[in-house]
């Protein structure tokens, strides 16, 4: 029974209905025409021969069919890691189309063991390393740097630039030594233009299916397989599983892509499955999502594909051409099957160009310009880490620059936490509880008594600035502080080096005739601070009880409003 736990599989095909076959059916269909094209397009993007593109479509659809909880997530090659597949095999390949091959095959096993280790150690929540403004810089990043590598095949010549500024200065270098082929520029850009187009007049209508079987059927029929860079021959069925050929030194150097892409690639997957996840009404481990995400990229590898993700595009269209369950995915892979069995001829003539013009769409398609736009408008801070996560991508690289968001995401958080917000309390007329005399410049004092907020952790980065500003409410009390009580409910944690300058500060009050006190404190925190040592301090239930006690204890002359 645990076995079928990780095969949700079983359960669907337990409660699928008769009358969602239908939908399933059509839906397949619909995803086939997409995929093809863009899969063949996303492998040319990495270096690599279209067929990869269909070889690491195909395996990994039947596999998250069998594993993956989400009833229609579409897995396959995805825009967003084509830069670092590409960054990472092309220089290792020296060239060689087939050392190429083995090496992204390799990268996809190597993904998918570290994806299916991590959610068997259930580390589903690594996701949540990137945060939203550094997320939408490298994705920004990663759509220039996808698009420069294109340009180059959509105007009908290659170059052997890895990275922004190289790809730009080969096409430049390119266009001025005249290589550009007048007919592909032609057929990729009316490619570009019609997938363009219809996002905005016609969404529904299947424009990247039309796009590239009108250029291919424009090839044939106007003889221009010569000047134009054509797919051309494709070998027929499937290969059988294999492990790639790699010494130590190569699998050891192709580590740190495979760690960033299945970070990249989990973020992607979860934010995605979590969307459909609430559209559908059901809910997704995001550990067995990431197990899922494993096995595929495992299978790609083994089939001579290379690493892949969720499709933020291709589910959708899923979606809405009425997919119920994952046996969409199951036509989907039936009909391309098919189609390197019986028909591997019908795409000899498709051009290069145009396949650049697909990629080139869907990198169109990831640009976070609203989202950038809105931090510029509601904090400028959160704006700046986003525009240095997009240049770390487009100056170090992707890989470099997918770390640089990782550090920034953690440097964000600390950020956030070193200077936090705090308060000093008191009484407002009419309002239950103790309230921020910032925002209530009304509101009154106990006398003697100072109800301080502190609105973070307390941790090694804070900790002296938290003593700085209890020394300073010290100085300025007025009257002389008897009592100097913490709020500490915001306080989730105290790491050892808050506990010593803590200990530090209570000799130091106490020196001055002042007792320090802990209200509304979590039970864990205070579990720490008495697994630290700390003793001689006052802790209460509430703020409430630390001012009745206070006056109790003083005598010192309080009348609440609420006793009036």
């Amino acid at each position: 029974m645990k076995l079928l736990r990780w095969m949700p599989a079983y359960g669907t095909l337990k409660q699928y209905r008769a009358g969602w076959i239908r939908h399933d059916v059509v839906a397949g269909l619909s995803l086939a025409a997409v995929m093809v094209p863009a899969g063949m397009g996303y492998a040319v993007a990495s270096g690599l021969p279209p067929i990869t593109g269909l070889y690491a479509t195909v395996i990994p659809l039947v596999v998250y069919a069998i594993f993956g909880p989400s009833r229609i997530l579409i897995f396959g090659p995805d825009s967003a890691l084509v830069p670092l597949i590409a960054t990472t095999i092309l220089p290792l390949a020296g060239g060689q189309q087939s050392r190429a091959i083995t090496l992204a095959a390799a990268l996809g096993l190597l993904t998918g063991l570290i994806c299916s280790g991590a959610a068997l150690a259930r580390l589903g929540l690594l996701s949540d390393f990137l945060s939203a403004p550094v997320r939408h810089g490298y994705v920004n990043g990663l759509a220039i740097t996808i698009i420069a590598a294109q340009l180059p095949n959509l105007f009908g010549f290659t170059v052997r630039g890895v990275g922004v500024v190289h790809d730009l200065s080969a096409f430049a270098a390119g266009l001025g030594e005249g290589r550009t082929a007048i007919s592909a520029l032609g057929l990729g850009t009316a490619a570009l233009g019609l997938i363009l187009a219809s996002r905005t007049w016609a969404p529904r209508v299947p424009a990247v299916l039309i796009a590239v079987v009108l250029s291919t059927v424009a090839v044939g029929a106007f003889g221009l397989s010569r000047g134009v860079q054509t797919v051309g021959s494709v070998p027929s069925g499937l290969p059988g599983p294999a492990l790639p050929s790699l010494n130590l030194g190569e699998t050891v150097q192709l580590i740190p892509a495979a760690l960033a892409i299945a970070l990249l690639a989990f973020t992607d997957t979860a934010v995605v499955s979590r969307t459909f996840a609430a559209r559908g009404a059901y809910e997704v481990n995001p550990n067995q999502e990431l197990f899922a995400l494993g096995l595929v990229n495992a299978a790609a590898g083994l089939f001579q594909g290379f690493p892949i993700s969720c499709s933020g595009t291709r589910t959708p269209v899923a979606e809405s051409t009425g997919a119920k369950t994952q046996v969409a995915g199951l036509v989907t892979a039936a009909v391309i099957v098919l189609l390197l069995f019986l028909g591997p001829g019908l795409v000899r003539d498709l051009p290069i160009a145009a396949l650049a013009a697909v990629v080139i769409a869907a990198a169109i398609g990831l640009f976070e310009t609203r989202s950038v736009a809105w931090l510029y408008r509601v904090d400028r801070a959160e704006f700046l880490l986003s525009i240095v996560s997009l240049l770390g991508v487009l100056i170090l690289g992707v890989l470099p620059g997918i770390a640089l968001a990782v550090a920034l995401s953690l440097l964000d958080f600390v950020r956030h936490a070193w200077r936090p917000h705090d308060a000093i309390l008191g009484r407002v007329q009419g309002l239950k509880g103790y309230h921020d005399l910032a925002r209530h410049p009304d509101a009154r004092q106990v006398p003697g008594l100072v109800l301080f907020r502190w609105d973070a952790p307390l941790f090694f980065a804070n900790a002296s600035l938290f003593r700085e500003r209890v020394r300073t409410l010290l100085m300025r009390a007025d009257p002389r502080m008897r009592w100097m009580v913490i709020a500490a409910e915001p306080i989730t944690d105290i790491d050892s080096t808050a506990f010593e300058v803590l200990k530090a500060l209570q000799l130091e009050l106490r020196s001055s005739g002042v007792e320090l006190g802990f209200a509304e404190m979590k039970g864990p925190v205070k579990d720490r601070l008495r697994l630290y040592g700390m003793s001689g301090v006052k802790f209460f239930p509430t703020v409430g009880v630390a001012v009745r006690e206070y006056v109790q204890e003083t005598g010192v002359d309080w009348r609440d409003w609420e006793e009036n």
